[in-house]
Parts: structure tokens; C-alpha cells; sequence
């Protein structure tokens, strides 16, 4: 089957790799391709090398932002622009090796919907490799996804995938648990990943700060997107019952003469109670807005064929 393969290039100050890469994927691509690339607010002459680059060949697109806005908003921008039934993302930096454009194809071909690619030799320091591995782990027990590397940016879709996808913040690096809650297949690759030839690497530690709490984010979606009731109302129904059993057994306790005047458990058992009621109506509220939000925007990601 002949596919019309988009190449999607977030880049932020790559002027010097841009035409490489662009070289490379020219060289291995095995079948019809465009190749969206989008600046992130550089301010070097990346958008002028862009630029040369669509004046001598129509394949080539581009996206430019007025100022920085981040790699998910750069891949957002791109999938709602590109046309391809495949949409490969990789990054400028000559990192990730256009050698392995073929090997995605092949394996979406097998019937997967998502491909990851998995840099089984990292040629990082340690100061990077180390936070990675226990991003990765951490990101796999809280999502249920087990790869080896969410963090890669290497990846193939299906067309139907990233049309279902909305990307803020640093969401980017858990595109496959965000796949895997709407029922998409996943699979991973091993793939060679390059020493950086160019400037220098726009990610610091900062990141996995950012990214934990997306973590966070994602793992309470990936569970309870469509039910923030089972979230919210088990928290406070055992908030609820311990405040209520706190005050019955101090009720009983006045009963038989006791002062709780100077009773600090009481207060407890009353914000505990006032707090169960309160996560309970927040459930509530969630169930509702979840609710009419399926009522508007009927979304059918979730269905694999129909006729």
C-alpha cells in the first residue's frame, strides 16, 4: 500500500541541521512524502533556511510562531496542518537518524496505530540519561503503557491518532498513554540515536519538573477523564465516614456527661465531614460537565471501522 508519509520537524535555533536533515529524509524516504517543519520562535536563521528550502522544493512546509511556544504546541500546529495518512515526528537536531524512516512504515504497516521509537544506545550524558530512566519508569506504572522511552520524539502515527489528539503544556511526552486511554494499538521501536553535531540542547532539568506534574495530569486522566465521580467520590465518601464516625462517638461521649468544649477532634470530624460533602458535590459537578461535553462534541476516535 502507497502511503503519502508526513514528516513533522519542530525546531527551535537548528539553522545549521536543518538542511542535513532535510537531505536525509529526501535520501531514505521509501515512498511519497511532505515535511512540515515549524518554528518555534527561533532567532537565529532557521525560518530563512526554511524558507530556501520551500522555494526549491513544494514538498517542503512550514509553520512559524511569533515567539516560543514550546514542542506541544509546535506538534499541535502541525497535525491539524499536515496531510499525510502517516505522520512521523522527529527532531532537528540530527539526533534522530532519517535511516530509520523506513522502519516506522513497516511496522504501522503490521496493523499498529502508533510506533514510539526507543534510543536503545542514548548518546547523552548521564546527567540526562539518569533523570530519563526514572521519568520512563515512573510514567509506566502511573499510566499502565509500558515503554522504554516515552521521552523520545521519534514517532509514527496513523492519521486517525493525532487527529485525536490535543496537546498543551509538556503533554507531548506521554502522546502514547494519551493514544492508549482512546484504544489505539501501540508498539515500540529500537532506534539508532545520533551524537548532536549542533548547538546545544534546549531541555534542562526544569523539564522533568514540568513533566511530573503532566504525569500527574495524565494518570488522572488516562483513569477517570469520563468518571471524575470514582475519583472524587471515593476520597470523600471515606472523608465523609471517618468525620461522621469521629462525631458520633464524641456525640456519644457528651451523651454521658463529657465536655467537648476543648475538643480538637471535634473540629476534625467537622472539616472532615464538610470535606467529604464538598469532594462529593466537586464529583458531581465533573459527571455533569463530562456529561453535556459528550452531548456537544461527539468524538469517534474510539471507533475502529463502521459502515
Amino acid at each position: 500500500m502507497e502511503h503519502l508519509v508526513s514528516v513533522i520537524v519542530p525546531c527551535l535555533n537548528e539553522e545549521d541541521s536543518l538542511r542535513l536533515l532535510y537531505e536525509g529524509v529526501c535520501e531514505h524516504m521509501p515512498c511519497p512524502f511532505e515535511i512540515v517543519f515549524v518554528d518555534d520562535g527561533s532567532t537565529d536563521g532557521s525560518l530563512r533556511v526554511i524558507k530556501a528550502l520551500r522555494s526549491e522544493d513544494d514538498r517542503v512546509h512550514f509553520i512559524a510562531f511569533r515567539k516560543n511556544f514550546g514542542k506541544a504546541a509546535a506538534l499541535q500546529a502541525a497535525f491539524r496542518n499536515c496531510r499525510g495518512d502517516i505522520v512521523i515526528t522527529m527532531d532537528a537536531d540530527l539526533q534522530d537518524d532519517p535511516r530509520e524512516l523506513p522502519h516506522f512504515i513497516e511496522k504501522i504497516d503490521e496493523g499498529y496505530d502508533l510506533i514510539s521509537g526507543w534510543k536503545f544506545h542514548r548518546n547523552d550524558p548521564l546527567e540526562k540519561r539518569l533523570p530519563s530512566k526514572l521519568f520512563n519508569r515512573v510514567v509506566s506504572q502511573m499510566s499502565g503503557v509500558h515503554l522504554h522511552d516515552f521521552n523520545c520524539g521519534y514517532k509514527a502515527y496513523r492519521q486517525e491518532v493525532v487527529n485525536s489528539l490535543d496537546l498543551y503544556g509538556e503533554l507531548h511526552r506521554f502522546v502514547p498513554v494519551l493514544a492508549s486511554r482512546k484504544g489505539f494499538t501501540i508498539s515500540e521501536i529500537k532506534v539508532q540515536h545520533n551524537a548532536r553535531k549542533f548547538g546545544r540542547s534546549k531541555y534542562g532539568l526544569e523539564r522533568y519538573f514540568r513533566g511530573l506534574f503532566d504525569a500527574l495530569t495524565v494518570g488522572f486522566l488516562s483513569r477517570y477523564y469520563d468518571r471524575p465521580m470514582h475519583f472524587f467520590g471515593k476520597i470523600g465518601t471515606v472523608s465523609g465516614v471517618v468525620g461522621f464516625l469521629i462525631c458520633f462517638l464524641l456525640l456519644i461521649q457528651w451523651l454521658m456527661g463529657a465536655s467537648l468544649s476543648e475538643r480538637p477532634l471535634l473540629q476534625l470530624g467537622i472539616l472532615l465531614i464538610i470535606l467529604g460533602v464538598q469532594l462529593f458535590s466537586i464529583g458531581l459537578l465533573g459527571d455533569m460537565i463530562i456529561a453535556n461535553f459528550f452531548r456537544s462534541r461527539y468524538d469517534e476516535s474510539h471507533i475502529r471501522e463502521k459502515e
